[in-house]
């Protein structure tokens, strides 16, 4: 494994500048906690094993927007598989490369992209929604892609009924994790979400949608009824229920 580079500390302020957690404390009035994801388990019916379920087993892997590797190390144990991810906070990138994985610090550039090779999956978890311009970091990415690979993401469902709920109320409230959160700037319907893969240049091969048992709305039910209930109500009903979509893309057949 290659040392990744350590950044000085003006790259490190640089980066951090353009962090989107940094634009969510002038909303929430406080920053973030980077760490409020670190919670996840790979579970099949929620947002990692989705995703997990969609990289092909033993596949070379780029995360993009790894955070601090949690997700990474998962799916590189579940799917036995071989990640690279790209950071550009570069506490939570010491934070991946302690875990053991390969994590460069940066955002993802045309010139460090040449300079990794290509991939089996590319990976976006959580990642999209905090881009002004998605489709384009969905273009970027597609020269890496080896013949027959894919493109996986989770995006957060904004008709979940939980903020069709709060916007009948009148609210528009974020929060500091979920869908809701207040560094993302993208939101996505099924709909909406398998159009960015079309117009950026992919085929859709599948999406599934998430239970979101952690979610602050299900507190109330007990953790088993959340383990049965949720899981079919996002079956009966995906737009409605599911807190997160997966989705899964690859290049069309003849692709330039």
């Amino acid at each position: 494994m290659k040392p990744s580079p350590t950044p000085t500390p003006a790259a490190d302020r640089a980066l951090s500048d353009l962090d989107p957690d940094r634009s969510a404390s002038g909303i929430l009035g406080h920053a973030p906690d980077p760490g409020r994801y670190d919670g996840q388990r790979y579970e099949a019916d929620e947002s990692t094993g989705l995703v997990g379920s969609f990289v092909p087993d033993g596949a070379r892997v780029l995360d993009v927007g790894c955070g601090s590797g949690l997700v990474s190390l998962l799916i590189s144990t579940h799917r036995h598989a071989t990640l690279v991810g790209i950071e550009p906070n570069a506490r939570r990138a010491a934070l991946g490369r302690a875990r053991g994985l390969e994590v460069r610090t940066g955002f993802l550039t045309p010139e460090l992209l040449a300079t990794l090779g290509s991939f089996d999956a590319i990976i976006f978890t959580d990642v999209l929604a905090h881009l002004a311009d998605p489709a384009a970091m969905l273009r970027l990415v597609r020269p890496a892609l080896n013949p027959g690979g894919v493109v996986v993401a989770s995006l957060p469902n904004v008709a979940h009924w939980s903020v069709r709920a709060s916007l009948l109320l009148g609210r528009f409230d974020h929060t500091e994790i979920g869908i809701m959160d207040a560094a993302h700037l993208r939101w996505f319907t099924f709909k909406t979400a398998g159009a960015l893969f079309a117009h950026s240049g992919f085929t859709l091969h599948g999406m599934a949608g998430s239970a979101g048992r952690w979610m602050a709305e299900y507190r109330a039910l007990s953790p088993r009824w959340r383990r049965h209930l949720l899981p079919r109500l996002v079956h009966l009903s995906p737009a409605l229920f599911s807190c997160q979509i997966i989705v899964r893309a690859g290049l069309p057949r003849h692709a330039p």
